[in-house]
């Protein structure tokens, strides 16, 4: 038996793996097409998707560390890069790397100390006398002249998860007004320090309006959106096949499948991601490494990407969750144009990973945001309930029981688990209507749930005289589900609109068997109230 390959899953530092031996795909070459473009950047990618270790490639490139890139794309092309730039090959520069991640946020100083901690090791590594009393702006500024007086070269600058102070701050939002300023202030110096600059770039999950952060920073090339960068983090279908087939192999021999099985699993649940209207699929880096060091199909990235503000952000708004399965659109402005506070929550979604690009429409220059795979979309619905209702679902057994009981027919057993689930969701947490509680929420409830079973559903389903408000497929069954709120219809009412609509025509030709649930919510109790079932 061959000795497992070391995979680098505990680490985003480039000389590290390279050092240690560890599988690097390689993305060296996108060096060379940041250099040959321009000399400031902005990158956007979701959490733990390779932006770190793409930026330590960065600084060991400045670095001049050539040994680190025998047999990288970059070994090669470097002597013509440096011809074209008029610079020796391989030559260094000195580097200003800040790493704003694995901080707590959670007190008023942390950025300011954050920032000046790390000028503070900079300048020892430099020998710079940095200005104590001063505000980090200035003393960044200070930092990146003497340091160009000093070594007579312009200075690197790559800032790594520019945005943490502010994701980590969604609920405090004085705080959160106080670091956005004390950030823009920061980052402005990039552009008033142009001169001393040779290279610049930033990364992080979401790209804050232009207005509140980057307003005077507009120097920056924003690759996110690019063809050209779309596979920048991430490994494509290609990468997968040609570093990984021993994994693969590996991973199919534990599950007792085929290797094209294991390769269509793996494809089901963690590839997707699609970062440019025309470029390329990716899978999900840190998931995919995890499965294959531990030859196990878990849902590794969600576990490190627990959307909690995302989850108080969704109900703050009062967001209709629904709208979000099938696809939704938005223009190119919006998709990079978030706002803290702002109704539409669609870019931070698409930002920090929970929704992807589909279709591109170039005309309209619109997209299309759906779920990238299982892990996201299972994850996300999960914690989602899980949000709205905090004591619901023993996960494992839970979802087990819903699966038995609608699969095997047993609506009574099903809507009396659903109805549990439901009194524990205060008011008006799903819907946006202006009344308190509102059959929506319901709805949102029983869309949630089936999702989690693993089910087809689709909510409001329209044909030619009205629509369903929830239509379930199993193997054997189509449930045909007609909501009510108290004081507006009875079950008998519900079974009477889906005949009288026609709701179930379109099922009743094929083989399944269509069972029509009448369901009416309680405004006073927030649960369900009763239901009827016909066969």
């Amino acid at each position: 038996m061959s000795t497992p390959r070391q995979l680098p899953i505990d680490t985003q530092t480039f000389e590290y793996i390279r050092k240690a031996g560890a599988v690097y795909v390689d993305k060296t070459q996108y060096i060379e097409k940041l250099l040959s473009l321009g000399r400031f950047f902005f990158l956007s990618r979701p959490h733990r998707f390779g932006k770190s270790l793409f930026t330590s490639t960065l600084k060991a490139y400045f670095e001049g560390k050539k040994e680190l890139f025998d047999g990288l794309y970059l070994e090669h092309a470097e002597p013509q890069l440096a011809e074209q730039m008029q610079r020796e090959a391989w030559a260094s520069s000195p580097v200003l790397y800040f790493q704003l991640n694995g901080v707590d946020y959670s007190y008023d100083e942390a950025l300011s100390e954050t920032l000046v901690a790390q000028m503070r090791t900079l300048e020892a590594q430099w020998g710079i006398a940095g200005e104590e009393n001063s505000s980090p702006a200035i003393r960044f500024t200070y930092l990146i002249q003497t340091l160009f007086q000093k070594t007579k070269q312009q200075v690197v600058v790559l800032i790594d998860e520019y945005d943490k102070p502010l994701l980590e701050t969604f609920d405090a939002p004085e705080r959160n007004e106080r670091f956005r300023t004390q950030l823009k202030s920061f980052y402005e110096v990039l552009k008033k320090s142009d001169a001393y600059i040779h290279f610049a770039f930033l990364t992080g999950i979401t790209k804050f309006s232009k207005i509140v952060l980057f307003s005077g920073l507009n120097n920056l090339v924003d690759i996110t959106l690019e063809d050209n960068y779309s596979a920048i983090c991430g490994f494509t279908e290609e990468e997968l096949t040609s570093h990984f087939a021993a994994e693969i192999e590996q991973l199919a021999t534990k599950y007792q499948q085929t290797v094209e099985e294991a390769h269509a699993r793996l494809k089901k649940n963690y590839d997707g991601y699609r970062f440019s209207g025309n470029g390329v699929n990716v899978y999900n880096p840190f998931s995919l490494l995890n499965v294959l060091a531990f030859s196990n199909y878990k849902y590794y990235w969600f576990e490190t990407a627990t959307p909690a503000f995302l989850v108080s952000y969704l109900k703050q708004i009062n967001y209709y969750v629904p709208e979000i399965k099938d696809g939704v659109e938005i223009d190119e402005g919006a998709l990079q144009d978030f706002r803290i506070g702002a109704a539409n929550p669609l870019p931070l979604l698409f930002q920090s990973g929970y929704l992807t690009l589909q279709d591109y429409y170039f005309e309209e220059n619109t997209y299309t945001l759906r779920f990238p795979n299982e892990e996201v979309k299972y994850g996300f619905l999960r914690t989602l309930l899980m949000g709205y209702y905090p004591t619901v679902l023993d996960a494992a057994v839970d979802v087990r029981r819903f699966r038995e009981e609608i699969l095997r027919g047993d609506v009574d057993a099903f809507m009396q688990r659903l109805t549990a689930i439901i009194s524990g969701i205060p008011y008006g947490d799903f819907s946006r209507a202006p009344e308190p509680y509102y059959e929506r929420d319901g709805q949102v409830a029983v869309f949630l749930v089936f999702l989690l079973m693993g089910q087809f559903i689709q909510t409001e389903v329209h044909n030619h005289v009205g629509r369903a408000d929830a239509v379930v497929h199993t193997p054997e069954f189509v449930y045909l589900f007609e909501f009510k709120l108290d004081g507006s219809g009875t079950p008998e009412e519900a079974l009477q609109q889906i005949e009288a609509k026609g709701y179930a025509l379109p099922y009743q030709s094929g083989d399944k068997q269509v069972v029509c649930v009448g369901v009416v919510f309680s405004k006073e109790k927030k649960t369900i109230a009763s239901w009827l079932v016909k066969h």
